[in-house]
Order: C-alpha cells, then sequence, then structure tokens
C-alpha cells in the first residue's frame, strides 16, 4: 500500500506539473496573439511610444517595440525575424521588403521627417558655418548606408561643399537613435538629427538647434508595410497598420515635427 500511495502521488505530482506547463504555455500563446511587435526606425521611436500607448489604451493590445536603422530592421526582416509591422524612415527599405516577398503589402507613406542641426554643448553656435570652425571636433550623423537621415544629412554637406573639409569630424551612428546619444553625450559637439527627437518629450527644450532647409535634401518619405510571417496568427496588427492613418495618429505625428497628408 505504501508503495501504491507514493506511486499515485508521484503520478498525481507529474500530472499536475504537465498541467502546469500546458496552461504557462496556453498563457504565453496568448500573450503573444494579443501582442504586436513593430520594427520601428530610430528616428519614431518617441512617437511610436505615443501612438502605441494610445492604441493599447483604446485596444488592449499590447506591444514590442524594436528600434533600429531601417537598413538593419529590412535584413533581418528578409532574414525571417518575426515582426508584425515595419515602420521605415523611408520608403526605400519597405520597397524592399515588398519585393522580397516579405510584406503583405505595398509600403504606403505614413508620414514625411524632417532633418535639423542640433547641439547640447552650451555657447556652441549652430549653423552650418559653424560645422568649420575648429572648435568643433566632431559631427554627428547617421550612417548614410542604412539610416535614411544620414542620407539626409550627407546631402547637406554635399550641397555646401562640405564633405571633403569636415571628412575627419564626421562619426557615424548606425542609426538616429545612436547618433543622438553622440550629440546628447557631447561625444560630438554638434550634429544631424531628426526634428521628431528634438520635440520628443525626454529631449524638448534642451539644447540649441535649427531646422534645415527642406530643399537641400531628398524628400524623406517615411513608409510603412505589414510583414509576411509564416506563423500568420496575428489578428492585431491590421488594426494597428489602420490607425497610423487615422486622425488621431496624424495629430500625434504632427506633434512630433512630422508632415501628414490631410
Amino acid at each position: 500500500m505504501f508503495n501504491s500511495e507514493r506511486t499515485m502521488k508521484g503520478c498525481n505530482s507529474r500530472w499536475l506539473g504537465l498541467m502546469l506547463l500546458t496552461a504557462i504555455l496556453i498563457g504565453c500563446q496568448e500573450n503573444h496573439d494579443n501582442k504586436i511587435i513593430v520594427a520601428t526606425a530610430a528616428n519614431m521611436e518617441s512617437a511610436m511610444q505615443a501612438l502605441t500607448i494610445e492604441y493599447t489604451h483604446k485596444t488592449g493590445v499590447e506591444f514590442e517595440l524594436i528600434v533600429g536603422s531601417s537598413g538593419k530592421l529590412t535584413a533581418q526582416i528578409m532574414e525571417g525575424a518575426p515582426y508584425d509591422i515595419f515602420v521605415a524612415a523611408n520608403m526605400k527599405y519597405p520597397e524592399a521588403v515588398y519585393a522580397g516577398g516579405k510584406a503583405k503589402n505595398e509600403p504606403k507613406v505614413y508620414a514625411k521627417g524632417k532633418l535639423v542641426l542640433w547641439s547640447m554643448v552650451e555657447n556652441t553656435p549652430v549653423s552650418i558655418a559653424a560645422l568649420s570652425d575648429p572648435v568643433v571636433e566632431h559631427i554627428a550623423l547617421a550612417n548614410p548606408k542604412t539610416a535614411p537621415y544620414g542620407v539626409a544629412a550627407q546631402e547637406v554637406l554635399q550641397h555646401y561643399g562640405l564633405n571633403e573639409i569636415l571628412g575627419a569630424k564626421l562619426v557615424f551612428g548606425e542609426s538616429i537613435g545612436q547618433t543622438d546619444q553622440f550629440i546628447i553625450s557631447r561625444a560630438a559637439q554638434i550634429g544631424f538629427t531628426a526634428l521628431s527627437t528634438v520635440l520628443s518629450p525626454e529631449m524638448k527644450g534642451k539644447g540649441s538647434w535649427i531646422p534645415i532647409n527642406p530643399s537641400l535634401y531628398s524628400n524623406i518619405n517615411q513608409g510603412v508595410v505589414l510583414v509576411e510571417r509564416k506563423e500568420d496568427t496575428n489578428q492585431y496588427a491590421q488594426g494597428f497598420y489602420d490607425f497610423l492613418f487615422s486622425v488621431e495618429a496624424k495629430e500625434i505625428l504632427k506633434e512630433f515635427g512630422y508632415l501628414v497628408d490631410e
């Protein structure tokens, strides 16, 4: 009897453990199904946080944000990263995702970005002319190979004939996010970034900045696509995609300095 009872207790324990594990796995699956994974360009990080908070408040759907340069996020998507939506900093990269069969829909412009010149160093003049000042040792910009705002910054320098002159001063961030860190930490005395950065709640009113004339760089048409996934179980991604083009979302984007179609 003793051995029998011990065996029965062991079976019950294993059975309870199995039931508990199953419940945990089901719970994780439910949580996954109720979560949208958004791959977002670094310039959109603060705006995307505001957008997702608002959408969660409205619907209860949760989000996971993967932030990086548009180029690197594109490479990850092409390699099968399990993202639901790709919010890029231009149209080139979402078009590449679509051409590669990794998008459910053709890219659509959700906003247009603006470039600024920004410094967190006190008494540093913020102007194109100041870039050539010997006092300015490092100028930050995003890597043009992976970040659209880096392309825009390079076009501005080319316009003024400063690319070769300033070559030794230029420091490149992998994304606008890393570029911002160079400026915020004062590792670079001045740098090019997105208007959305200096208007974000964290940075608003900090440092000095000037807008760059949009005629000096190519339009920064920022595109979005729904990502094609093998495990296509997320029923919420389409809803958030549609929300990005709503009047409510456009008002949030405008607060961060983006241009949107009315």
